[in-house]
Parts: structure tokens; sequence; C-alpha cells
């Protein structure tokens, strides 16, 4: 098969340009992306565009709008050798995340790229992502794709999908990956860090997921907080499961008063998921007493997850998994390369 990419928009900066008259943001016909950048004409393989047919500020996306992305590649899937996905940045590692999850026996790139200013603006640096990110979607070794897995580039750097987080809201290299390396650099050349790649463990056809359940939380801890107010989100009605962002390797307080409304939630069926508040480094909770206390109340270890990775995965999991046991067990494992 030919090599070719199927590039999707979904909404975003990216997809923008400035009303002649008055100045406003608005979504173009992305069909004629030719037009805002001609370089595309340049790719030697096919191109071709999928635009959806109501763009999203990303600030609204929900797990329909990634039930979406997903159906589109698996009715693309066997056209394509790469998907290019053009996505707002805002939510950017939350859909990547999700996607991950989603995608499984995943083998060939499914590259998330956005920008920060409008496709049409001067100092865009819309065109390079996406031209960077389509070549990559598109680069194969020994006739086989070289980043088979879902991504984001953005800036000069290719990063897993679910180990990243915005960090700018300013800068063009908007995203950060804190617990994994860069999966590839762009420079005058693409270099790419093979060994940090996922390989296909299988050649199984390509199943996706399209059913999360959103009936969890996430809480972060910081001194002073009210255990009467934990008290109420533990008790939330339909709540399932709570990923909370603690000090550290995973320490909280060691009140008993504190301890115990997690216990006696957890004993009702809640799970639990530990995270560290920290960008860099593990939740370890042996390594401190105050780690010890928390855990012996039934919390489950999220190590170097991020946030972002740890909703969507919990939610991925509460929708997919028959018991809280199979749940608790996977919550732990490295499904999609998002724990070390």
């Amino acid at each position: 098969m030919e090599t070719s990419v199927l590039v999707i928009y979904t909404g975003g900066t990216i997809g923008m340009k400035r009303n002649a008259k008055t100045g406003a943001l608005i979504p173009f016909d992305f069909s004629e992306i030719e037009r805002e950048v001609p370089e595309l004409k340049k790719f030697k393989y096919k191109l071709d565009t999928h635009s959806f047919k109501n763009p999203i500020d990303s600030s609204d996306v929900q797990p329909e709008f990634w039930a979406n992305i997903a159906t589109v590649i698996k009715n693309n899937y066997d056209l394509y050798g790469g998907f290019v996905i053009l996505h707002g940045t805002d939510t950017m590692s939350y859909s990547a995340a999700a996607l991950s999850f989603m995608l499984e026996n995943l083998n060939k790139p499914v590259i998330f790229t956005g920008s920060q200013l409008p496709i049409d603006s001067l100092r865009t640096d819309g065109k390079e992502n996406i031209l960077s990110a389509i070549e990559i979607a598109a680069s194969q070794q020994s006739g086989k794709p070289i980043v088979p897995e879902v991504c984001i580039f953005f800036e000069d750097k290719l990063f897993r999908g679910n180990r990243t987080t915005k960090h700018s809201a300013e800068n063009f290299n908007a995203f950060r990956s804190y617990n994994y390396p860069a999966l590839a650099e762009s420079g005058v050349e693409i270099k790419y860090n093979l060994p940090a790649i996922a390989k296909p463990k299988s050649n199984k056809v390509l199943k996706i997921y399209t059913q999360m359940d959103t009936s969890v939380i996430g809480l972060k801890i910081f001194p002073g907080i009210n255990c009467d107010f934990i008290d109420n989100i533990l008790n939330i009605n339909g709540l399932k499961g709570i990923v909370i962002e603690t000090f550290g390797s995973g320490n909280t307080p060691t009140s008993e008063k504190f301890l115990m409304k997690f216990k006696s939630a957890i004993d009702k069926g809640l799970i639990v998921l530990n995270i560290s508040q920290c960008q860099v480094g593990s939740v370890e909770m042996e390594r401190y007493e105050t780690g010890i206390l928390f855990k012996n109340t039934g919390v489950i270890c999220g190590k170097n997850m991020t946030f972002e990775a740890a909703i969507t995965k919990m939610e991925f999991l509460l929708a997919n998994n028959k018991t809280i046991s199979q749940i608790k067990e996977n919550l732990q494992k490295s499904l999609r390369g998002e724990i070390s």
C-alpha cells in the first residue's frame, strides 16, 4: 500500500482564521487547507483530510468526542498508513491519553498536533507542527511505521500522548513529558528515539472502545483541607472513582479522621487512585509513614501517571471492566505505556 496519511480536523486554533471585518477567529473550510499551507503539495504521498461537521473548542471535549475520533480512525484504518489529529491545545493531553486506551492493537501512528497561533497568522506555529506531524505519521522503516502509537507533536518534539501535560498557555513548546523521554526531535532532520518507542504487541485487528464512564472526580490535597468537605465529595451519589493528587511520593495528612473517611468509602466500593502533585517523580507510598498509612486504607498506587492519563484510564476501565478487582489490577498495570 502506498504511503498515505489522513488529517482529521476536530477544532482548535490551528483551523481558525481572522474575520477580515471583525478580527474575530472563525473556523475556515478545512478542505482548503492547501491554500493556507501550500507546502503540503510537496509531499509525495496520498494526503486526505476529514473535518468534523461541527468543530469544537477543546474546552468542550467530552467522551463522545473521543468516540467519534476513534470511529473515524477505525473506519479508515485499512486505507491509510497514519493519522494526524488537529486539536485544540487546552485538552489535547486528555484526548491523546483517552485515545491511547480506546485504540487497542494499534500498529499505526496517531499524531495529535495543533497550534498556539491561528494558521493564517504571520508567525503561526501551526504550519511547522502540521507538516512535521504528517511526516512523522508517514515515516516508515523496513516497511513498517516508525511510531505506531498515539503521540503529541508540538514545536520540535514528539511525545507519547498519555505522558504529556500542557504546561504553557503562551510558549510554542506548550507540552512537556516529565517522566518519559521524547520519542523524536525535529531539527534539520527528525531524529527518532527508537528504544523509547512502543512496538506493536500483536498483529491483531484494531479494536476500538467507545464507552467511557465519567463517574470519577479529581481531588487535590492541600494543607488545611476540610475533612467535612472531603466527606461530601466521597459521598457524591453515583461516584465510582477518585484520582487524588497527594504530596511528594504519595503522602497525605495522617489524622485518623482524614484516613478513616477514605477507608470507609473504599470499603463501600469506591476506587481511589493516588498520584503525585509533583510533575517529576513517582508515587511510592512505602517510602514514608504518611504514605504507608494512606496505603493501608486501600488506596491504589498510581506510580508516575499524569493526571490526564489517570483520569481517562479510570474512565476507560470503569466502562470496560466488569469487576472492581479487575479495575484495580489494571489501574496498576501499564496498558499503553502510561506507567514506567
